[in-house]
């Protein structure tokens, strides 16, 4: 919130997202008008009846992300559209996150029939629901499955609202910056695992970042690594497993790709390494933090 307003943006247009505030951060955003926030259970509704009473709106988090955060629809979201009313509280829309890199589309047509039901539950209790917050974490690094969501999410709303007079945004920060970073590594050592025969069945590599660094999140697709060497490489690919810098025996980066027998002092090219990457790393083992360069592409 604090970097939001000093970039010049007014209270009035920022969302406090987080479903679980503490109280100093929403002592915060009362100082500095920040009335709009997000709630998914009845305790963050009193919180903000108790601390935070003249706010002007809530979201009520229509779709679960995960065990953490949100509440279900069917079950729960009326009974705290009811509450907020008791607690005199005024409820602005719904907000639901499908998840990050979500490539179910049938999960945005169901998120928005969600909204669309919630929405008439608000209007039948007098509540002017028209705020839709559509979440984010869509591929940055993939155009085309990009056009797929956007064009379910337009038909989507055309289905489930038509011209009700609502107001749609989104939360596309993964997409915005994903492709904006490919991590290039070196690699550091390596071990060749052969069988009885003294054939050449597997490789390992170690690379100078890893799981504590910008690979932080392992859930990823690394089948699109690029590699780069000086010498002259094999056309014949082995099974290969990376590993991080440190010392942690799990450091390991992945162990189901197939790339060429490599040397040590060649390079593996991460692309679309842009988000929940550079930002949540460490310096754990003393192993140093990537350094950025920019880079201008020539046409």
């Amino acid at each position: 919130m604090q970097m939001v307003l000093e970039a010049g943006v007014t209270g009035d247009r920022i969302i406090f997202a987080h479903p679980c505030k503490p109280l100093s951060h929403l002592q915060y955003a009362q100082q500095h008008q920040i009335n709009i926030s997000t709630v998914d259970t009845e305790f963050e509704l009193f919180k903000l009846k108790q601390h935070f009473p003249n706010s002007d709106d809530a979201k009520i988090c229509g779709w679960p992300l995960g065990k953490k955060f949100g509440c279900e629809a069917q079950t729960d979201t009326a009974a705290l559209i009811l509450l907020a009313r008791s607690l005199q509280l005024k409820i602005a829309g719904t907000s639901f996150h499908v998840g990050c890199e979500c490539e179910d589309l049938e999960a945005f047509v169901r998120a928005l029939s969600t909204a669309r039901e919630l929405y008439d539950v608000g209007k039948m209790l007098g509540y002017d629901m028209n705020f839709v917050d559509i979440g984010g974490g869509y591929h940055g690094g993939n155009n085309e499955f990009f056009k797929k969501i956007a064009k379910t999410i337009s038909s989507s709303l055309d289905l489930y609202f038509g011209n009700e007079p609502i107001k749609c945004i989104s939360e596309p920060g993964r997409y915005f910056v994903e492709a904006a970073f490919t991590l290039v590594c070196k690699i550091t050592g390596k071990r060749e695992m052969r069988n009885a025969l003294g054939q050449l069945e597997s490789i390992m590599y170690f690379i100078n970042d890893g799981k504590y660094g910008s690979f932080i999140d392992t859930g990823r697709d690394f089948s699109n690594v690029m590699y780069f060497s000086e010498n002259h490489l094999e056309q014949q690919k082995y099974k290969t497993t990376i590993w991080g810098p440190t010392c942690d025996s799990t450091d390991k980066i992945v162990d189901n790709l197939y790339l060429p027998r490599l040397h040590r002092g060649d390079l593996l090219a991460f692309p679309n390494m842009g988000a929940y990457t550079l930002c949540l790393a460490s310096k754990f083992n003393g192993i140093p933090l990537p350094k950025v360069v920019y880079y201008q592409q020539q046409n």
